[in-house]
């Protein structure tokens, strides 16, 4: 029989290499024509008596399968809600019988009394990994740039094909639940400790590993399958286990704070399918799957984390028409943290790399910066010592701004200060022909008031970083009032080379990003100033969903500089544009205590220099503000509500401003550029799913008693008139998805 998605060869040994190549897509995924055939493949080698096993891979080079196409997880949905209003029990019933079609499919090979062999040749993700799982055995290739796992909870869901219970049996408790609830995705020698794998050899050898080991008689019944089986995880009802789930239940509630349904499934599937029969433990999965999909934080999170970063990724945003760039070589002015970060994404992403200081010992510090982190990764096998060799081969350190004679792009990432940055651009104009694109990484001075002091307006554009570059995935590319078409695209081919998220923003103090951060930061401020402890305000940031405390936080991006953009906004903008209570609490830190965060062990938090010593919040806050109230006296969701709408608040503003002109921008740009609550889906979403009548009441409530800063902006009280979503007034364009 001949597939469009699969090809099968059985040899003279009787095994059967199946090959899954799906045509016009770079990488294979699960669709609904995908799962036919595959049960079709089932069904003919296990009837056919010539067949002795099956060895599955993949026809792409370096992968395997990023897992399944969670766009037609969003098709299901939407035939869940279509029918829910008239028949909400068969609706149920349906969705549930949809979602369980894979898990079936893969328990049929599981069950077929024929060995499968998983050759996992690349990149092994999701349902792909559960159908590796489902397998025998599986050898993957030799390669640590290889990832495999079962990420879903990082987009709202859990592995629902089996994924979690056959984890959960084939290493022991601790392991399985990190692995699940992590979502780690390791590469092949850390899968082989963990027991998720059984072989890792050379690329050349995969598939003959994998036939070899049928031929060798590899058993086709599961140990789970098997009279007298014991997990590695151990019993549930046991000692151990009455040691184990209930310590597990409150780290998850520690980390969590029980804000994402998806993974307090996966601790309730794996607690209760341990005790149960593998057919009735993958019942229970696949009813706590159906049961999260239809979430609002499961469908928030598709859609920002997946669906939006997705289309972003591929050029959503990208100008029409406009030629695309490959770059090769590139100039960074500016060897401090910021800029070393960017010539070392630069680097490792393949482009040369000019790296310009004012001396040439600057320069070479920014360089030995990326020494440090590629040697890192050496040290962890993460990358060779040719990988380190080859890419500081590309980083030329200088303080001679003729070299960059040549480069595609120029990227400024001097001091934020006006002046610094004008006599920078003066030596680079002078060396770079007119034509050439110029960008700025200020992350708070307008584009627009910048580049009258290039060759032409239009060819200077704004980039955005986020510190720690190497570690932060968003990247905002700002328009000035005169920048071009080409100068953004050519702005979004370097994003796109050096594999982190764009989203498309129009000048404005501040950006989209740095607006709400430093909202969420003065908000921090504020609840000090009026008497809420500061572990109370830490705390209660995570229980609303953020990552990281609004003081910690301040910590990481500097005391100071919150101090030296509160004194700029003062002289630009007048004294009303200050709290004279922010101004009075980072006055008493910055200048008179020398408090300037982290880079001087000194901020919200003291940091010991002792190596493993853990940050302690800093006792003297109080010598500022005032002695801390009891915690009793503050009402725990309000604070809450505060830390969070302020950020929302600040996002619709940009919208209504026309900072933001693409609300899937607002959402990822919020979770991946300040770390908005994820399972939200990010700020706009977080709005929408709480509907802006709703959330314009609570602004106005919390306006009553806190300040106008908490006012909704005209759009949003027009929006709660008329019933409105942001995705429902300000939809994407189709062309963009077309496009994406």
């Amino acid at each position: 029989m001949t597939y469009t998605h699969f090809t099968v060869e059985t040899d003279a040994d009787g095994v059967a290499l199946v090959t899954w190549n799906s045509p016009d897509r770079s990488m294979n995924v699960f669709t609904e024509a995908v799962l036919r055939e595959l049960a079709a493949i089932v069904e003919a080698v296990t009837a056919d008596a010539a067949v002795e096993g099956v060895v599955v891979t993949s026809g792409k080079p370096g992968s395997f399968s990023g897992g399944a196409d969670l766009k037609m997880l969003e098709g299901l949905l939407k035939a869940f809600h279509a029918r829910k209003g008239a028949d909400p029990e068969g609706a149920a019933k349906a969705l549930l019988a949809d979602v369980s079609a894979m898990g079936a499919l893969f328990r049929r090979i599981e069950t077929s009394g024929k060995p499968w062999v998983a050759a996992i040749n690349g990149t092994c993700m999701g349902g792909a990994f559960e159908l590796a799982l489902a397998c025998h055995a599986r050898v993957a290739v030799d390669d640590e740039g290889v990832k495999m796992g079962l990420p879903e909870v990082k987009v709202g869901i859990f592995p629902g094909a089996g994924g979690t219970q056959r984890v959960m049996r084939m290493t022991d408790a601790q392991g399985g639940l990190t692995f699940l609830l992590q979502g780690q995705t390791p590469g092949p020698k850390k899968a082989l400790a963990q027991k998720l794998i059984d072989k890792v050899v050379p690329a050349a050898e995969l598939v003959e590993t994998a036939k070899a080991m049928i031929r060798a008689g590899l058993d086709p019944k599961k140990p789970w399958d098997k009279d007298g089986f014991k997990a590695p995880a151990g019993k549930v009802q046991s000692p151990q286990g009455f040691q184990f789930w209930p310590a597990a239940n409150a780290i998850y509630r520690r980390e969590t704070f029980d804000n994402y349904p998806a993974a307090r499934a996966i601790l309730k599937v794996c607690h209760d399918g341990l005790q149960l029969p593998m057919d009735l433990a993958l019942r229970v999965e696949a009813r706590h799957f159906a049961h999260v999909l239809t979430t609002k934080e499961a469908a928030a999170m598709i859609r920002s984390l997946f669906v939006s970063m997705q289309e972003l990724n591929k050029g959503a945003r990208r100008p029409a028409g406009a030629p695309a760039t490959k770059l090769r070589k590139v100039g960074v002015i500016g060897a401090g943290f910021m800029g070393a970060g960017i010539a070392y994404v630069s680097a490792a992403a393949g482009l040369d790399v000019v790296l310009i200081d004012q001396s040439l010992e600057a320069a070479e510090k920014g360089r030995a910066h990326s020494d440090k982190l590629i040697s890192d990764r050496v040290a962890k096998g993460r990358a060779k010592p040719a990988d380190r060799e080859a890419l500081l081969a590309r980083i030329t350190a200088t303080d001679d701004y003729a070299a960059l004679a040549g480069c595609d792009l120029v990227v400024e990432a001097v001091f934020e200060d006006r002046a610094v940055k004008e006599a920078a651009m003066a030596k680079a104009r002078a060396v770079l022909p007119a034509g050439a694109v110029f960008a700025s990484n200020t992350s708070t001075l307008p584009i627009s008031s910048l580049a009258p002091n290039w060759h032409a307006e239009a060819d200077f554009v704004g980039i955005h970083f986020f510190s720690p570059v190497d570690k932060m995935m968003l990247v905002e590319v700002i328009r000035g009032r005169n920048t071009g078409d080409a100068a953004v695209a050519l702005a979004l081919d370097f994003v796109k080379a050096i594999r982190k998220t764009p989203i498309v923003v129009n000048d404005s103090r501040g950006f989209y990003a740095n607006r709400c951060v430093t909202n969420y930061m003065l908000e921090a401020h504020l609840l000090l100033t009026e008497g809420v402890p500061p572990a109370m305000v830490e705390t209660v940031a995570r229980m609303a969903g953020m990552p990281v405390g609004p003081l910690s936080l301040n910590d990481e991006v500097a005391v100071d500089l919150a101090w030296k953009i509160l004194q700029a906004a003062k002289k630009d903008l007048g004294d009303a544009a200050v709290d004279p209570r922010q101004e009075k609490l980072l006055h008493g830190m910055v200048v008179e205590r020398g408090r300037l965060g982290r880079k001087n062990g000194k901020g919200f938090y003291d940091y010991p220099a002792e190596k493993g010593a853990k940050k302690t919040l800093w006792k003297g806050i109080a010598e500022i503000v005032g002695a801390p109230k009891p915690a009793e006296a503050f009402d725990v969701a309000e604070l809450k509500h505060r830390l969070l709408a302020v950020q929302a608040l600040e996002a619709a503003r940009c919208v209504e401003e026309g900072v933001v002109t693409d609300v899937r921008e607002a959402d990822v740009g919020s979770i991946l550029g300040f770390g908005f609550a994820p399972f939200t889906g990010g700020t706009l979403s977080w709005i929408d799913g709480m509907g802006a009548a709703a959330f314009v009441a609570l602004c106005d409530d919390l306006a009553a008693r806190h300040g106008a800063r908490f006012a909704p902006p005209a759009l949003l009280r027009e929006m709660a008139e008329k019933g409105e979503t942001f995705y429902g007034r300000f939809a994407p364009p189709a062309a963009d998805k077309a496009a994406a």
